[in-house]
């Protein structure tokens, strides 16, 4: 038997072939159920032969992923059967790889020594630290492959299988048990967690509708209390559709709400849901506010206009932008552009404003056109003080005892880019002397990706350590979202 030849064959041939969607069920996978086997296998006093055997049905035990994802122990054999006879296994030997793959199959019941090895060596994980890590890979995996519907439903499968799983082996009793129990205990913990009460559901919406409503009632006075009865105007989406007011007399409620409609779409893609959702919500608002509300023309002095009514603008998007929205979608359009051109986000929106206070200064006089400038400087620069000096990238340092499944979930949930520095962490007053190693978490987002991070590590570990600062530069890597708030 050539097991260190077929090692080198399948591994080889499971990272070439297998499916990318394949998170769980993977070469690594394959590999660590090899490594689990002559971990346990010592301490079962087995001949050579016996733990060639054993080996060599760990390595082709997933081998049926390469055709199928359901029954796949079968194909499993078959695949064995194909390729060992040209690594100088017999037929008995074959059929005895073959035997241990089937009992791998759920639910476990293994009768003979070997078999008891590989089927903990197949859920070995179930009792490390490494389970969430693992876990979650399975998640994706199942999702993938439309096999899990809801995050609910993960939850209820681990608990009731953990619960009625159970370790065969001496060893795996005595080191994995106790781990796969507070693993349990900590799944039960978490999703306890996330069922947050009535309560705080309720005090978390109105929060973000009391936000919603003042921002936009705040935008509406800015916009028909200066700048709309002077003939003033802003940048992005909402100096377009005041352009249009002026030139053509649309009215400016629908034009707004018009204006944005496609940028909304755009933003279901490219940002989420939620943010697509808030938005449409806080735009539709506007139009009925600059249609309903009686707002008083407030003075006719041109300086107080440009900086007042930019001011109020400012005010009312950032109370929305802090509740997960925006009322304004050129940023979403500079973004999509961005994926068709090589311009940067800046420069997108920058060309855009351009237009429009050329289009201004044509039709309007240069002096309008200025004063429309300061405007819009105004109300970006209260945006920036609203929303707490969150520039448009924003560094975040993650610390925290799991940091191994934040890291997963930043890189495959967030799709961000990560760096780790590895720390220490204790030192607190009365316990100098105690510290553990930890790694320390950075990534850079967007001003509108940040909350969704902060839920996404505290998801994880509530008492994480997150601090966030300022970058005002940043190119290179996988930061994909350049987004400039208006």
């Amino acid at each position: 038997m050539q097991f260190d030849k077929a090692y080198i064959f399948l591994t080889e041939k499971l990272e070439r072939e297998l499916p990318s969607y394949l998170t769980y069920h993977n070469a690594t996978h394959t590999k660590e159920v090899v490594e689990a086997v002559r971990h346990i296998a010592p301490s079962e006093q087995l001949t050579s032969s016996e733990l060639q055997i054993l080996c060599t049905a760990a390595l082709f035990h997933d081998a049926g992923f390469l055709e199928t994802y359901n029954n796949h122990e079968e194909v499993s054999c078959n695949v064995a059967r194909r390729y060992l006879p040209q690594f100088d296994y017999s037929d008995d030997e074959i059929e005895g790889v073959c035997k241990l793959i089937m009992i791998t199959k759920l639910p476990q019941s293994p009768a003979t020594t070997l078999e008891k090895i590989l089927c903990d060596a197949d859920l070995f994980y179930l009792g490390t630290d490494t389970y969430f890590v693992t876990s979650e890979k399975l998640y994706a995996e199942l999702k993938a492959a439309k096999l899990m519907k809801s995050t609910k439903q993960w939850y209820d499968l681990q608990v009731s299988f953990l619960q009625s799983h159970r370790y065969f082996t001496e060893l795996a009793i005595r080191k994995n048990d106790m781990k796969k129990a507070m693993n349990l205990q900590q799944i039960k913990e978490s999703y306890e967690h996330r069922k947050r009460p009535v309560k705080e559901f309720l005090i978390k919406g109105f929060h973000d509708i009391f936000f919603i409503c003042l921002g936009v009632i705040i935008a509406g006075f800015g916009l028909k209390g200066f700048l709309v009865p002077n003939n003033f105007f802003d940048g992005g989406v909402t100096g377009i559709s005041l352009l249009m007011h002026e030139l053509y007399h649309f009215n400016l409620a629908y034009t707004i709400v018009l204006a944005n409609l496609p940028l909304l779409l755009i933003s279901y893609f490219v940002v989420s849901r939620n943010f697509a959702i808030k938005t449409f919500i806080a735009v539709l608002l506007l139009g009925i506010c600059l249609l309903s509300f009686p707002y008083p023309t407030i003075t006719q002095d041109k300086l107080l206009i440009s900086i007042f009514g930019g001011f109020f603008l400012g005010v009312g998007t950032g109370l929305t932008m802090r509740a997960g929205c925006a009322l304004d979608g050129v940023e979403v359009l500079a973004l999509y552009t961005l994926k068709r051109s090589s311009f940067t986000i800046t420069e997108i929106i920058l060309g855009i404003n351009i237009i429009i206070f050329v289009i201004a200064a044509f039709k309007f006089g240069l002096e309008t056109s200025l004063y429309s400038i300061l405007t819009y400087f105004t109300a970006s620069r209260t945006i920036d003080y609203v929303i707490e000096g969150i520039e448009a990238y924003t560094g975040v340092t993650i610390i925290s005892g799991e940091s191994e499944l934040i890291k997963y979930r930043l890189v495959n949930g967030l799709k961000r880019g990560i760096t780790v520095y590895k720390g220490e962490r204790g030192f607190l007053p009365g316990n100098f002397e105690i510290s553990n190693d930890v790694d320390i978490i950075f990534t850079v987002v967007t001003r509108l990706e940040l909350r969704r991070l902060k839920n996404l590590v505290y998801e994880v570990d509530p008492k994480a350590f997150v601090f966030a600062n300022t970058v005002k530069e940043a190119s290179g890597g996988i930061v994909k979202r350049k987004l400039r708030e208006h």
